[in-house]
């Protein structure tokens, strides 16, 4: 009996290998799927913590900083590019409906 494969069945192209599969988000260590915000669609990838260490990201949501090594999520327009992407802790995303649309700053806050 072999073992049992955890790796979620992909939908499209069928017999894409984990090695190029950039659709699944498997070479950033998360899964990438549309979701609907406010009208239009977004691409959201869930990012593990390990592929993240090194880098830190300011959350749109909090406007407060993800450290490094921390889990969150990126989400950018459907139709938009490496410049619209923007990494949001996992609780703001799905809490983004429910927060004011301008985040309001300290004034000695850092404007990163």
């Amino acid at each position: 009996m072999s073992p049992r494969k955890n790796r979620p069945k992909g939908s499209g192209s069928g017999g894409a290998g984990r090695g190029g599969d950039e659709e699944s988000g498997a070479r950033y260590g998360g899964f990438e799927h549309a979701e609907d915000h406010q009208g239009e669609e977004y691409r959201v990838r869930h990012v593990a913590g390990a592929s993240a260490v090194g880098k830190t990201y300011r959350c749109p949501g909090c406007d407060q900083e993800i450290p490094s090594g921390v889990p969150h999520v990126v989400a950018w327009p459907q139709y938009g590019g490496v410049d619209d992407r923007r990494h949001w802790h996992k609780a703001c995303w799905n809490a983004r409906d429910r927060r004011t649309s301008r985040v309001q700053r300290s004034r000695n806050a850092p404007k990163h």
